[in-house]
């Protein structure tokens, strides 16, 4: 059973994954909005920002890839919605294959594209002077965090694909994700912000996971920022994860 379900998910993915490379616009359209906010906070406002820093590039990478995981799932959603809608869930469900290997295939498909977006945005960071002194284990741990956090967006996203009654609605949940590590400690440090926003900056997944993986990448100690990371990033895919399956039932019964 084990093995047919991962057979089954592995064609799914080979169907998804001809799809994005038959449209590499949308891994393009990914990479340009965060490689813009890169280079717009260190050439134009770079100067302003007193980061506690010498080299910004290194302090804002963390939130920037963020932001590309955020923007690039609205693509699953979207994928997984036109699939809905073009009626091929019902063929494939008439089709002796594991059921959950549709939705497995959108989501490991998600993960290879945000995968090839954090790859372009960390080589245009080393032209713009990114360095990390972090050995091999700390790139392993931010690998594994990146990860994680993109398997529970992507598990939100497929939601959003299930729920939606139009493509724009499809797309459009990722919105508050992208805006959401502007209130966070990804371009500026929490205690320069107001009471009441730098209250919920510090008590919001995305600060805690920034500060992570800037500690891992910088060799600095984690302390216990990495427990709750990865207890935000746990939360939200198991959460996720449950309530899609839902949804799913929901939509094939």
């Amino acid at each position: 059973m084990t093995t047919r379900v991962l057979s089954d998910t592995a064609v799914m993915l080979g169907r998804s994954v001809r799809h994005v490379t038959r449209s590499m616009d949308t891994i393009i359209t990914v990479t340009i909005m965060p490689i813009g906010f890169m280079l717009l906070f260190v050439y134009v406002f770079g100067g302003a920002i007193k980061a506690g820093t010498d080299n910004y590039v290194n302090y804002l990478m963390p939130g920037i890839l963020l932001i590309a995981i955020a923007s690039g799932i609205s693509y699953t959603a979207y994928r997984l919605f036109n699939d809905m809608k073009s009626g091929i869930f019902e063929r494939f469900h008439s089709m002796p294959i594991a059921r959950s290997s549709v939705l497995w295939g959108h989501v490991l498909t998600s993960l290879v594209s945000n995968a090839i977006s954090v790859v372009v945005i960390i080589g245009v960071g080393l032209l713009m002077g990114f360095r990390s002194s972090a050995g091999v284990l700390a790139w392993l741990a931010v690998v594994g965090i990146l990860v994680l956090f993109t398997l529970a967006l992507t598990w939100v996203a497929v939601i959003a694909g299930l729920s939606a009654s139009s493509p724009d609605g499809a797309s459009a949940f990722s919105y508050p994700l992208v805006f959401l590590p502007f209130v966070s400690s990804a371009f500026v440090p929490t205690d320069t912000m107001p009471g009441p926003v730098r209250a919920f900056a510090e008590n919001q997944p995305v600060t805690s996971i920034v500060n992570t993986i800037r500690a891992l990448l910088a060799q600095q100690p984690v302390g216990d920022k990495i427990w709750i990371a990865l207890a935000w990033c746990a939360g939200i895919l198991v959460v996720a994860y449950a309530f899609a399956k839902v949804v799913y039932r929901r939509r094939i019964a």
